[in-house]
């Protein structure tokens, strides 16, 4: 696998993966307490989530479109 096959790879695999986090972030912030997924979630760590997944995000981003 060359280099520029691998980066499209990786930065395909952490848009995706950063998307699943920041729905799940929203989710849980939409949820008024709620358990998702068997966790109970407040609003305030929702937002750890979602940064997390908006880095992942980004990130895979920019490492499809510096290609």
């Amino acid at each position: 696998m060359d280099n520029s096959s691998f980066r499209r790879f990786f930065g395909a695999l952490l848009t995706i993966l950063g998307m699943i986090v920041v729905l799940f972030a929203c989710v849980a912030f939409l949820s008024d307490n709620n358990p998702i997924l068997g966790m109970r979630i407040t609003k305030w760590e929702s937002l750890f989530p979602f940064f997390v997944g908006l880095v992942f995000l980004l990130s895979g981003i920019n490492l499809i479109r510096q290609l």
